[in-house]
C-alpha cells in the first residue's frame, strides 16, 4: 500500500475527516471498514426483523446510507456508525409501514452501540410509547388481534391468515379493519363510545 493510502486510511477514522477526491478511495474505505461487517449486520437484521425476505434489501439500504454519509464526512467509529445506520432503517421501516414488531426493542438493548445511543430521557420516552401501543393491543377483541399482529407484525397475507385463522378473506379483512380502527382511537383518539364486537 503507498504511503498516500496509509494516510487516507487514519484520516478516515477521524471524525469529520473527509475522503478526498477520488472516487475509489472512498470505495476501498467501504470495501476495507464496512463490507467485513456483513456478517455480523445480517445477524443484527435476523434477530431484529421478522421477514427474513427482508434481509437483503435491508443490507443493501444500510450500504447506501453508510456509504452517502461517508461522501460528506467518515464516522469516528464505523462499526457503530453501521449498527446505528442499521437501527435506524428498522425505526423508519416501523414507522412507514406503521407497524410495531415488540420484538426489535429487547434486542435492540443490547446492540453495544453506547457511543451514539440515545440519551436516556429519548429511550425513556420510547419505552413508554412502546408500553402504550402493547396496552392498546392488549386491549384489542381477540381475532383482531390476532389478524393485526399475523398480517402488521409477522408479515403475513391476507390468504395466509385466512388460512391460518380458518376464516374467509372478508372476515380477515374486516378483523384488520376492526383492530386499526380501534387502534387509532385508543392511541390517538377519544376514548370509544362503544365497544367493538368481534
Amino acid at each position: 500500500m503507498t504511503e498516500t493510502s496509509e494516510t487516507n486510511c487514519e484520516e478516515a477514522g477521524g471524525l469529520g475527516q473527509t475522503m478526498t477526491d477520488r472516487p475509489e478511495d472512498l470505495h476501498t474505505w467501504f470495501l476495507r471498514e464496512v463490507f467485513p461487517l456483513e456478517a455480523a449486520l445480517t445477524q443484527f437484521f435476523r434477530n431484529n426483523w421478522r421477514n427474513r425476505a427482508d434481509v437483503a434489501d435491508l443490507l443493501q439500504e444500510v450500504y447506501v446510507r453508510v456509504y452517502e454519509a461517508a461522501e460528506t464526512q467518515i464516522p469516528k467509529s464505523v462499526k457503530s456508525f453501521v449498527f446505528m445506520t442499521a437501527r435506524n432503517l428498522l425505526v423508519d421501516r416501523v414507522r412507514r409501514d406503521k407497524i410495531i414488531p415488540l420484538e426489535i426493542v429487547g434486542d435492540m438493548d443490547a446492540l453495544e452501540v453506547a457511543a451514539e445511543t440515545p440519551g436516556p430521557e429519548a429511550q425513556s420516552l420510547v419505552r413508554d410509547e412502546l408500553r402504550q401501543l402493547q396496552s392498546a393491543l392488549d386491549q384489542l377483541p381477540d381475532r383482531a388481534r390476532e389478524a393485526f399482529v399475523l398480517h402488521h407484525i409477522e408479515g403475513l397475507s391476507r390468504r395466509e391468515i385466512a388460512v391460518r385463522m380458518n376464516v374467509s378473506g372478508k372476515t380477515v379483512d374486516w378483523h384488520l379493519k376492526v383492530g386499526i380502527q380501534a387502534l387509532a382511537d385508543l392511541l390517538y383518539g377519544e376514548p370509544p363510545t362503544k365497544k367493538v364486537k368481534p
